[in-house]
């Protein structure tokens, strides 16, 4: 199988993908990066590599940036998508595109399941709408939209690496407590999109890391695996705050579980719960 991904490699995702790349899979790559913005340099690099599938690992993640720059988000999360459904439509690639738990609204306490009402709450959350739908309208069948959260990862910029500067440099850290997800590493994403890849699966799924967390839960997690392993010296405090103590740019959902289940089942491929992947890419920086 040939694979195309977009993106930049100093992105946490397709950082993750290039270190997991399957044995029975030939990696195409450009000379230079290519810039999904522009739809002729798109149409011709596919036409010339001719994937079997392509991994659309670029996005425009600045989700308070976006509340400013909604059409600058708007031409990546949706415009950059279409030209490359067009491009794979044109040179018969399968394509794999990342969304985010942001389409959704503000939850009610139950797991959102991939067909729940979309209802996004921010700029952001509503460019990557519009991309999800650009490939049901242009590539319903031959396509996938896979879903996730609050992705980390030992490389690039991230919440886990953040935590790890400010415990580093402060005794105290305030960390929002009333907004739950799920954290995801990026490199399990990773393995599931290649496991999604060798099956040509299509629709849409979901993939986190299993079980749920607020921020505040997450940041506590971070503190002492990191003690634990020695990347922090000293204890930290942290202290909860309400999302009304913490104003934002962006509105946030307070509740943005995505339901497993159906993907777990149709990939054959179960995530591990994220505290257990927490840890492991810890240890990558010690």
């Amino acid at each position: 199988m040939k694979a195309f991904i977009t993106g930049s490699s100093r992105g946490q995702l397709h950082w993750e993908l290039l270190r997991t790349v399957p044995e029975d899979v030939e990696l195409l790559e450009l000379g230079e990066r290519l810039d999904i913005g522009d739809d002729a340099a798109v149409q011709s690099a596919i036409s010339m590599l001719k994937p079997d599938v392509i991994i659309n690992a670029a996005a425009y993640t600045a989700v308070d940036k976006a509340e400013s720059e909604p059409e600058q988000a708007m031409a990546i999360n949706a415009g950059a998508v279409e030209s490359l459904a067009r491009a794979s439509i044109a040179n018969d690639a399968h394509l794999l595109h990342v969304s985010t738990d942001f389409v959704f609204g503000q939850g009610n306490g139950a797991p959102f399941v991939e067909d729940a009402e979309v209802a996004p709450v921010s700029v952001y959350g509503k460019t990557k709408l519009a991309g999800e739908q650009v490939l049901r309208r242009l590539m319903p069948d031959s396509s996938l939209c896979m879903r996730t959260a609050w992705v980390y990862s030992s490389h690039g910029n991230n919440f886990v690496k953040t935590m790890l500067r400010l415990m580093n440099e402060r005794g105290e850290v305030g960390v929002i407590a009333d907004q739950v997800g799920s954290p995801t590493w990026a490199r399990a994403l990773a393995a599931a999109l290649w496991h999604a890849a060798a099956r040509r699966s299509s629709g849409t799924m979901h993939w986190t890391g299993a079980g749920v967390a607020g921020w505040y839960d997450f940041a506590v997690a971070i503190h002492e695996e990191a003690r634990a392993l020695g990347l922090i010296d000293r204890p930290v405090t942290v202290k909860p705050l309400t999302t009304e103590q913490y104003p934002t740019p962006a509105a946030r959902p307070h509740y943005s579980v995505l339901e497993l289940t159906r993907t777990w089942q149709a990939l054959d491929l179960r995530a591990e719960h994220w505290r257990n992947d927490l840890r492991t890419m810890l240890k990558e920086l010690t």
